[in-house]
């Protein structure tokens, strides 16, 4: 699969997932928003300041969604 987005931030925190859909759309999914409703699940890209923000390639590509 291709690269992620350029989405700032969120391409180099350990808690950004790279969601893509069947129709070929890639997504930038905050997984703290899982545990804290402070973050958003798919915040307004690019990021350029995130509290929550840590070091880590946390890309992990999951399954397409419909």
């Amino acid at each position: 699969m291709g690269a992620a987005p350029a989405v700032g931030l969120c391409v180099a925190c350990r808690h950004q997932r790279v969601v893509r859909n069947t129709r070929g759309s890639v997504f930038s999914l905050c997984m703290r928003s899982r545990e804290d409703p402070a973050y958003p699940r798919y915040p307004r890209l690019p990021v350029l300041t995130c509290k929550g923000f840590e070091e880590g390639r946390g890309e992990h590509a999951e399954q397409p969604t419909s």
